[in-house]
């Protein structure tokens, strides 16, 4: 196993979702990968949780990352949540992405969950996203 290319894809899922015009037009610069002291944004993207497990063989070591992307919003209602979830899906779904270690050998959305948060006023996606890494 090797976790070595984990920070490589998180840039490039990042710099991925910083670039997409589409997602720029609904949330602006407020995309995530820590998030940020005092006030959020009423509608944003943040990097989230990250499950990794083995998927070396013979041809070297290798990796599954399952990453958390989440849409929060606090509007009433889940279209503008609903549009900038499918804007990242989008956005990850087109083109590989070029990492600084290792390299991407699949990405693709395999769940997303939708809910309301605390008492109901923030609403929440979390897309869960599956790249298989190979460090060669």
């Amino acid at each position: 196993m090797s976790y070595a290319m984990a920070q490589a894809l998180q840039t490039a899922v990042y710099a991925r979702l910083a670039g997409d015009a589409a997602l720029s037009a609904l949330v602006g610069d407020a995309i995530f990968d820590a998030r940020p002291a005092g006030a959020v944004p009423p509608l944003h993207v943040a990097l989230g949780a990250e499950k990794v497990r083995d998927a070396s063989d013979a041809d070297g070591a290798g990796a599954v990352h399952d990453l958390t992307i989440s849409v929060v919003g606090t509007a009433a209602g889940f279209a503008g949540v609903k549009a900038a979830a499918a804007a990242v899906n989008d956005a990850l779904a087109w083109g590989a992405l070029l990492l600084t270690r290792g390299r991407v050998l699949d990405l693709r959305l395999t769940r997303a969950q939708a809910a309301r948060v605390g008492s109901g006023d923030v609403r929440r996606i979390d897309l869960i996203f599956r790249a298989r890494l190979s460090d060669d």
